[in-house]
């Protein structure tokens, strides 16, 4: 993996400058159930458009990214060997009926009850027999090469919960999502996809810190992708300080902000806000006075896709592709990994 670009594509436009920008499409999504069938009703769109999009692109890596459709889902499928067998058949079958080049798990998370997940603390390890069985039911397949990529919880809690040494043997890539860094779990308005950590954060994470940790755990660096981030998230009711709202306790936890293409229309610079830049953390930032939205720009995006090349990470994938329908933040990300 070098200089990967990846987008987590859903509902909204799709086109042939995006495919030829991209080395890769996550879907989204296809759904595990717990009887361990797999189905794509939430992405059935994209799946048709893939004859179009192989014509655009027949080096783009298109990959179904599966979500649970029972809160149980993934751990039933996980729990027994048998349950392991049928869905990693079923995934495998979905591979082939659908022309795709590989499967990602999208599981928030093992072992963690925190977004309503239904969990065992036997899911560390089954996990790793899930991709182990997935694995060897993509490879049975033969012909090309089919891949199996996570994505995963960009902090401690989640390297403690899974196998990440035993898991580098059967998966091709990990998307650490390195965003959400502060969200609803968080009353303390800050950046919520910053590059570097800043000492001063009481929760302090990065994409940097985060990725350093997956190798520190066993999983290699070339393998592991950064996370960005399309949307943005919001802070409200904050007094405005000399900070401009930066690390500012907050009455509630950080909600979903508008996406990148409303920031540009209404926001940047806009109606009452004002853009700053944290040249500590490398992200920018928005405020009004009494709401502080954190987000990712070209600026951000270009120091995390030279970041990556320095140091020797797989590369970069964002979440998601609707979030900009001007290309502007495909075009920084782009534009940075040519050089």
């Amino acid at each position: 993996m070098k200089n990967e670009i990846i987008g987590y594509v859903g509902s909204g436009e799709f086109t042939e400058e995006d495919a030829k920008k991209l080395t890769g499409i996550n879907l989204a999504f296809g759904e595990l159930h717990n009887d361990g069938s797999v189905t794509v009703a939430g992405c059935r769109n994209k799946i048709d458009m893939i004859p179009q999009i192989r014509k655009w692109n027949d080096k783009l890596r298109i990959v179904l990214s599966m979500v649970q459709a029972d809160r149980d889902a993934f751990t039933v499928c996980c729990g027994t060997e048998e349950m392991r067998e049928k869905a990693a058949a079923n995934l495998a079958e979905a591979a082939v009926k659908y022309d795709l080049d590989g499967i990602d798990l999208d599981w928030e998370y093992p072992c963690v009850p925190s977004n309503n997940s239904a969990v065992s603390p036997a899911d560390k390890h089954n996990f790793t027999l899930f991709c182990r069985a997935i694995r060897s039911r993509l490879d049975a397949i033969g012909g090309k090469k089919r891949y199996l990529t996570i994505a995963a919880g960009a902090d401690l809690y989640y390297v403690n919960c899974v196998e990440l040494p035993e898991l580098m043997e059967c998966l091709d890539y990990i998307n650490v999502m390195t965003y959400d860094l502060k969200c609803g779990f968080h009353a303390l308005a800050g950046h919520h996809t910053q590059l570097f950590s800043k000492p001063a954060d009481v929760f302090m994470n990065s994409c940097a810190q985060a990725l350093e940790l997956f190798v520190k755990y066993g999983f290699s660096a070339d393998r592991l992708l950064m996370g960005a981030a399309f949307y943005s998230r919001k802070w409200e009711d904050l007094k405005d300080n000399e900070n401009h709202g930066l690390l500012v306790l907050c009455p509630k936890g950080g909600g979903y902000g508008p996406d990148y293409d409303i920031l540009l229309k209404d926001y940047i610079d806009k109606n009452g806000y004002t853009s700053y830049w944290d040249e500590e953390a490398q992200a920018p930032w928005l405020f009004n006075g009494s709401t502080f939205l954190s987000y990712d720009d070209p600026r951000s995006l270009r120091a995390k896709a030279a970041y990556v090349k320095e140091k020797g990470y797989g590369g970069i994938f964002y979440w998601e592709h609707k979030c900009d329908s001007t290309g502007t933040l495909l075009d920084a990300l782009y534009d940075e990994m040519q050089k």
